[in-house]
This record gives C-alpha cells, structure tokens and sequence, in this order.
C-alpha cells in the first residue's frame, strides 16, 4: 500500500459495542474455555457487589437446558428510569454502552470488583441472546438483546408482589466462542462456592438443569474465609486448632485474613482477593501480608530466644512452610492490571494491610505461645532443611556446570539461546530418549531421558530433593533456582517444558511425579504456562500404503467403524516412546506443525493444592477414599491407557 492508498477511508470507527465483537480476547482474555467462563464470573460479580453494598442477600445461578445461563438476585435492580446523557433507559445503557455502570464514584457502589464498567456491556456484545428482566418500583421491566442489539424497547408491567432484583440470561455467541459453549460444571461451582466463602452469610444457590437428572448446590458460610481455610485444609494435619483470623479496616479498605500452618505441608498456599476477585498474579495486598508475616515471626522469635542475636532471620518462606492462608481486602478505588484483574497495584494497600496485621498478629501469639513456638519450630526446622539444601544446591549450580561437566540425565542440548524459542522434553528412559533425540529438530529442541522414576517430592524433605540425581538434572538442565526463591524468568533455560512419557500406567506415574514437582517446587513454571504434556499416538492402523494415528481408544474404535466391512487392515500399538521410529515420533508428537500437546493450567488453586496432598501425600486415607469415592465413575475409554 502506497502513502496515497493510505487516507481517511482506512481508518476505522467501531462504535457502540463493535470493538468487543472484533477483540473480544482484550476484553475477557480469551475465547476459549477460560474466556467463556469469564461471561458468568461478570453478571454474577454485579450481583456480589449488591451484596457488598448490603442489598442483595440471595443469588442464584443456573445452567439452563439449552445450555444458556441465567443469574436471578434480590437486590435492587437495575435502574430503569432514562439515563440524561444517552437518551436511553439506564438499563439500555448499561447492556449497550462500555464504560457505563454505577461504579465510577457515583454513589451507587462504596466498594466494587467491577472497575471498568464494560461487565454486563461485554455479556451482551459476546452473547447470541440476553432476556433481562428488573424488578423495581412494584413493576417488572424486561428486554431483549440478540448480538448486542435491543431487540424493541423496555417494557414494564405491573408486579407489586414481587421483590426487588435482577435476573438476566443469555447463551454465548457460537461465533465469537468458536472452540464450543458448554459450561463446565465444576469450574463455575469452584468459583461460585469461592464467592460464597469471601462474602459470609451470601447464599447462592446453583442449579444445572442440563440432563433428566438436575444438580443442585447451595453454598452460605457464615464463617466467611475461616471456613475457607479449613475447606481446604481438611485432608492435613493443623499444627495449631483454631485458624487465625484477622479483620480490621483502615482509610476505607477493608482486611480480611485467615491463616492455617500444617504439619504435613511444606510449601505454602496463599490466595489473595482483591474486591472479590481473585489476583493469581500477586499484588501489593500479598506483599504486605508476607512481609508482616516475617518480621513479626522474627521478632517474636527473637524476643523467646528462638533464635540467638548471632543467628540470621529466618527466611519467608521458612515461616510460611506448610501455611494455607487467604488475605481479602475490599478496596474503594482497586487499581488492577488487566481488565482480567490478576493482580491488584494499590501502593496503599501493603502498608495498610501491614500494620492491620501486624497489631492484630502480634496480639494473638502473645496470647497464644503454644501456637507461635509450634510455628517456629516448624520454621527452624524448615531452616535448617534450607540451609542444607542450599549447600547440597551449590552442587548443582548452572554456572559453568552445563560448558564443563557432563549431566547426569544424559542432556542433548538444542543450539538456540533464546529460551522463548528453546523447548526441552522430558522424556522416561534410555530407549525413548535415543527416538526422541534423532528425531527431534536440533536447532531449538532438547531432551532430558529421565531413568525411572523421580522423587515425590510431597513426601520428601528438601536436602534429599537436592540429592537426588533424576532431581539435580532437572534443576541444572532447566535452569531453576533454590526453592522458595523468587522465580528468576532470565535464568529459565526453556520457555516449553514437554512431559513426554509413555502412554501406560507407569508413564502417567511418572508424568504425575513431574507435575508434582514443578508444581510444589516451582509453582511459577506452571502459573505461567511453560509446562506442556506431549500426546503421542497410541495406535497405528495401516491400511495398503495409507496409515492413520489414534490419539487413544476412542479414536481407534471410531476409525475402524469408519473404514469398509471388508477392509483389510493392520493394528500397531505403540507401548512406549521407543518403539516408534526417530521419523514417526517426530511426525506425530515433535513437529510443531502436526504435534497436539496439552498446556498444564490451574483453574482452581484451592482444588489443585488440595489434590496434590490426597494424591502425593504421606496419609493413606485420604487417597483411599478419594479412589473409592471417583474410581467407579472413570470412563476408561476415554484414558489414553
């Protein structure tokens, strides 16, 4: 295009909600599953901020049987009287316009997880249809909106019985959320029952009328995040009895803060909520709870002559090995970043939360110096443990190590540098490793052969971790650092870190010892979505010269009932990586043209953090019932075993 094909006609206007419908991904992340799920968090966080203001006491959320969704509250309605600015209803005005809401410092909410006003705009410029219906002033007033558009007017009708409140249902556009709109049960019911457990004494009722046979769930705690904690600290063993809670209110933002340490946990779990919302990426609320967190244990340790005057601190995460805490705060003005909201940027917030928990903290283990000596005691212990896998860890530096000393684990680096580019699979034994490597492309491909199986590090205490030969290749080849450190991106060797194990039982045991690694040793590798799962075939069935791979035995019984009656074909299982050819591994599982590999996410911190301990952990019960209780309901057809 030439300068003078470049004018005035090129640049494009979208008006009304137009711009969600070209990005919608700018808007609510993604048009995947994630994206798709994000529609329900946004009606449903309108309703929780009704009941923040202290209007709105029950919400229900349903998937109906058309697959459309519907969020009913008691609070106290949109208004519908016309909006001065518009011209048009405030009710239209909100479903139509971005950027508008009662959220902006009007008055209408003192607290809001809503910043950017675009929530319910957003729902209805991604949905195929929204019914609306709004119960005030003794009348029901109801729309429809089909792509964004209103469909006629606001009506109104007489309804003088009725309570005040929202209902609105819509069904995601199958043009914008191409991949499918089913709603996962589990990931809205996670969500739903989080919202219910920050904001006590909330009921919401959630209801899935999809099959004959409709599931129902009511989730109200009256014990807000304590009952939280204790939810999710049901399958360990509590060092102390009572969680320790901490409430208070500073400059308009309001604290909320639980805290359970564990005998039989060694890393920490911390959710932190912002308004409401969750902020996986951090922010400065969790700063300052860690931070309060570590002097005052310190201090406190100093002052019982814990640790001597010629002795370091202990370290933060010491102090919080084995703790399972949620911090909530309520901000006026939240400043987040993204509109996804993952992280809260209040400066304020850390020094308010601070010396909130700070006065309140030191308070309680006065009062209670069996709980802070079995904490400490703990955290010396976990000190201790550190310092000598500190020094076994020095063993396995990557300063000069990868130029000067072979690696245990047999690496076959890639040429390239650049870890964005650079990706590593991780593959089980010799045999697999030998296809992979002279299959792989050695421009920006390594492989790591893994012998057996490694450590679980869930049972295991660091100074073993570090010890550990399988361990030490992993650290040193990836470029990890001591846990418990902050997670250092420029040292990060790999930016796709690939499982690849054999597709039977011993494989997926060795896939999940992995996982559990990455996850309790080095939980930003997962957050940040560098931790991928290979997929390589299962069968090969040839038929004369044609061929085709199933992925697992669904795909096979499909491609057999697909071919003729009387076709003559053969059947190849693949029992290992090893007994593919270095060609058909590349084809199948390593070339980026043709590969399907899984990204390893979490949803559900709560939920993950809680299956690692059933799973991996050290009681047996647990795990017994979870088999008992699950096993049956497993479709093994669809396992790729």
């Amino acid at each position: 295009m030439t300068t003078s094909d470049y004018g005035a006609q090129q640049i494009q206007v979208l008006e009304g909600l137009d711009p969600v419908r070209k990005r919608p991904s700018m808007y609510i992340g993604t048009t995947g599953p994630r994206g798709l799920h994000h529609l329900v968090y946004e009606v449903v966080d309108n309703s929780i901020d009704e009941a923040l203001a202290g209007y709105c006491t029950d919400i229900g959320v349903d998937i109906n049987p058309d697959g459309s969704v519907t969020v009913i509250d008691n609070g106290r309605g949109i208004p519908t009287d016309l909006h001065p600015t518009t011209g048009k209803s405030a009710l239209e005005t909100v479903m139509t316009v971005l950027h508008a809401g009662g959220k902006f410092g009007g008055g209408g909410y003192k607290v809001s997880g809503g910043l950017h006003g675009v929530g319910i705009s957003v729902v209805n410029a991604l949905s195929e249809w929204v019914n609306i219906r709004v119960w005030r002033d003794k009348k029901i007033h109801t729309q429809r909106y089909e792509r964004g558009i209103p469909m006629g007017s606001l009506e109104a009708a007489l309804d003088p019985s009725h309570p005040t409140g929202t209902s609105i249902s819509f069904l995601p556009d199958t043009q914008i959320f191409t991949g499918g709109i089913e709603f996962d049960y589990s990931t809205l019911s996670g969500r739903l029952r989080e919202l219910a457990y920050l904001n006590a004494g909330v009921k919401i009722t959630f209801s899935d009328y999809r099959s004959k046979e409709s599931h129902i769930e009511t989730y109200c705690y009256e014990g807000g995040i304590k009952e939280y904690v204790i939810y999710m600290c049901r399958q360990k063993e509590p060092l102390h009895q009572d969680v320790i809670y901490i409430s208070g209110e500073k400059n308009g933002v309001q604290v909320e803060v639980a805290l359970q340490w564990c005998i039989d946990a060694y890393s920490d779990n911390l959710l932190g909520f912002a308004n409401n919302i969750r902020t996986i990426d951090g922010g400065t609320h969790l700063e300052g709870l860690k931070t309060v967190l570590t002097r005052t244990m310190n201090n406190i340790a100093r002052k019982r002559n814990k640790i001597k005057d010629n002795e370091p601190n202990l370290g933060g995460e010491n102090i919080r090995e084995g703790l399972t805490g949620v911090i909530s705060v309520k901000v006026p003005e939240p400043e987040f970043e993204g509109q996804t909201k993952t992280k809260l940027g209040n400066t304020e917030v850390r020094g308010i939360v601070d010396s909130l928990v700070g006065e309140i903290l030191n308070e309680y283990l006065e009062f209670n110096p069996h709980v802070v000596d079995n904490i400490l005691e703990k955290a010396i212990q976990a000190f201790k443990a550190a310092e000598a896998a500190r020094r076994a860890r020095e063993l396995v530096r990557r300063k000069s190590v990868l130029e000067s000393s072979p690696l245990p684990g047999k690496l076959a680096d890639c040429s390239t540098r650049d870890p964005e580019e650079a990706e590593i699979y991780l593959v089980e034994g010799d045999s697999a490793g030998g296809s992979a490597k002279q299959g792989r492309d050695r421009r920006f491909q390594a492989i790591l052969p893994l012998r057996g199986k490694i450590l679980n590090i869930e049972k295991t205490d660091d100074a073993k971790i570090y010890k550990n030969n399988e361990i030490q290749s992993l650290i040193t080849a990836l470029g990890l650092g001591i846990k418990g450190e902050e997670f250092d991106d420029s040292q990060l060797r790999y930016h796709r870190v690939v499982i690849m194990t054999d597709a039977d039982v011993d494989g997926a045991h060795i896939r999940t010892l992995l996982l559990t690694f990455f996850y309790r040793y080095q939980r930003e590798l997962v957050d940040r979505g560098y931790i991928y799962i290979a997929c390589p075939p299962l069968y090969k069935v040839e038929r004369g010269r044609n061929h085709v791979y199933c992925y697992n035995e669904r795909e096979l019984q499909e491609h057999l009932h697909s071919l003729p009656s009387n076709a003559n074909y053969t059947i190849q299982r693949f029992k290992g990586l090893g007994e593919m050819m270095p060609a058909q591994l590349w084809d199948t599982t390593m070339n980026p043209e043709t590969r399907t590999m899984k990204r390893v996410e979490i949803e559900d911190a709560a939920k993950a953090d809680r299956i690692f301990t059933v799973l991996m952990g050290d009681r047996v019960a647990p795990r017994r019932e979870f088999i008992e209780i699950y096993g049956p309901k497993l479709n093994l057809i669809d396992l790729d075993i």
